[in-house]
């Protein structure tokens, strides 16, 4: 599926840059992880989210040097996110801006010959070596996100180049969910598996969100999750896209990868339990056959 070392330009996120020195306060207040946890071996997953719990954007941040942050997320919700978000600076000391430019981001899936021993180990680890921020993510085989400065040579420079839908298809294989345009402000965070993916604070200080984020965690009520499946049949299924289950089951696609035989392996929130047979039957023709895949995680019951 991959060779010893592959590597995938990743040009459609953006990097948001936040710095200044009430940066972490800030983001705090904003975003579903604790900030405390964020260092420079360290980085999190957050969510950014509505008053409604809904969620706007997905973020990977990572610390540079104390004060100096950056949050990678799809470029397309960049601008917006920056908006929203300096909404809320008032008399914060802290900056926003839109760094994509200054920085290359590629994927680097496997493990390459050189560079091994410096490459942070262990999900949400990061380093910065030879002035590239290298973040690993989860999910096997191992693969790290790279932000190397723009026009410097790449840290890894003995991987095999690959297409994004490589990228695209171990991201969903380890059940790791993104938003896009077509899908901003869907789901409320545990839909995506948030909560399980070590992306909420339940135990921190009040952010925007955090109290329909809560009770749904404390009286138990998510009864639609993230799941991971393939079709039997070939598929082109895009994000946001709702669509029924064979089974009967209504999903939303939250993202999708197609496969070389025309079949589509996808990420999509739906209930938990099947549905009766009578929904089951009732099924639009156009209803998508598929498999359910293991997701790499342990979903509440």
């Amino acid at each position: 599926m991959y060779d010893a070392c592959s590597s995938v330009a990743l040009s459609e996120l953006g990097v948001l840059r936040v710095r200044g020195a009430g940066t972490l306060a800030f983001l705090q207040g904003q975003l579903s992880n604790d900030m405390q946890l964020l260092n420079g071996a360290r980085a999190v997953l957050a969510g950014y989210h509505n008053p409604q719990g809904r969620v706007i954007a997905l973020l990977r941040l990572a610390q540079l040097s104390p004060g100096d942050v950056v949050a990678v997320l799809p470029h397309e919700l960049l601008a917006g996110v920056t908006e929203r978000l300096t909404k809320f600076i008032l008399r914060s000391k802290v900056h926003l801006a839109d760094d994509s430019a200054q920085w290359q981001l590629n994927g680097v899936i496997g493990v390459p010959r050189a560079a091994t021993a410096a490459l942070p180990d262990g999900t949400d680890a990061a380093a910065i070596i030879g002035g590239t921020l290298a973040l690993r993510l989860p999910g096997a085989p191992p693969r790290w996100l790279l932000l190397t400065p723009a026009g410097a040579a790449p840290l890894i420079q003995d991987c095999t180049p690959a297409p994004r839908e490589l990228w695209q298809r171990m991201a969903i294989a380890a059940g790791e969910p993104q938003v896009y345009a077509a899908t901003t402000e869907e789901f409320v965070a545990q839909m995506l598996n948030l909560d399980v993916l070590g992306g909420i604070a339940f135990d921190k200080g009040c952010y925007t969100g955090q109290e329909v984020i809560a009770r749904a965690h404390y009286r138990g009520r998510v009864k639609r999750r993230l799941q991971r499946f393939v079709s039997t049949t070939p598929q082109r299924l895009r994000p946001g896209e709702a669509r029924v289950l064979e089974d009967g089951r209504p999903c939303k696609i939250v993202d999708a990868v197609a496969l070389e035989d025309g079949r589509c392996e996808f990420l999509a929130v739906t209930a938990l339990a099947g549905a009766s047979a009578e929904e089951a039957a009732a099924a639009a023709p156009s209803a998508i056959k598929a498999q359910p895949l293991p997701l790499p995680y342990a979903l509440p019951e």
